[in-house]
């Protein structure tokens, strides 16, 4: 099945996983991450999705995905079974972060980490100014509607990963489609991408 081009974040995410590796993607959506990673980086690619269709697109796809879920089913993989773990756009809307980050670390050996930045600039005025929630295009969704249940800045992030001893191996920042800089990221980008360690 062709697939077009990658998100900005998953592009990131696939032209920095090593090639051969094993992968587990962790909302994985209908696969397209797993895909490109299994056809142009050769990686042993798994997956784990909540939607149902978006798991029967992906097999669909050929790859190998298993319906659950981020916040009770990470606990029966074994440590170290994979060299990453990936979770994209997902943090926000699991009901522990902390534990979800944990377990990501357990069952890779780094483990890639994307979020929509609720900090970035039109977030704030949307709020200061219209008083509402805002709704963008990475934030598609009126505030009774979304997934998202935490809402995470670039800052909170860095924080969390610093009181847990988590090391950034790398971080990228997109504002719209382009990669911006590390500085005034927290303002100035849309969408983050950690690369971790323990």
């Amino acid at each position: 099945m062709p697939q077009g081009p990658l998100r900005p974040d998953l592009a990131i995410i696939a032209a920095n996983v090593s090639k051969g590796s094993r992968v587990l993607d962790i909302g994985c959506g209908d696969g397209a991450l797993m895909a490109a990673l299994r056809d142009e980086r050769q990686c042993d690619a798994r997956g784990l999705e909540l939607d149902a269709g978006d798991v029967a697109s992906a097999v669909a796809r050929g790859l190998s995905v298993v319906q659950g879920d981020a916040d009770t089913d990470l606990a029966d993989y074994p440590d170290a079974s994979f060299d990453y773990a990936i979770l994209s756009q997902t943090l926000q809307t699991t009901r522990r972060p902390d534990w979800v980050l944990d377990q990501l670390l357990r069952i890779g050996g780094q483990a890639f980490v994307s979020f929509p930045n609720f900090a970035h600039w039109r977030v704030r005025a949307s709020l200061l100014w219209g008083g509402r929630m805002p709704v963008t295009r990475l934030l598609p969704l009126k505030w009774y509607a979304t997934p998202n249940i935490h809402h995470v800045t670039i800052d909170d992030f860095r924080a969390l990963l610093k009181e847990r001893g988590i090391a950034i191996q790398g971080c990228w920042f997109l504002s719209g489609d382009r990669q911006t800089g590390a500085g005034l990221a927290n303002l100035l980008a849309e969408h983050a991408v950690f690369l971790l360690r323990k």
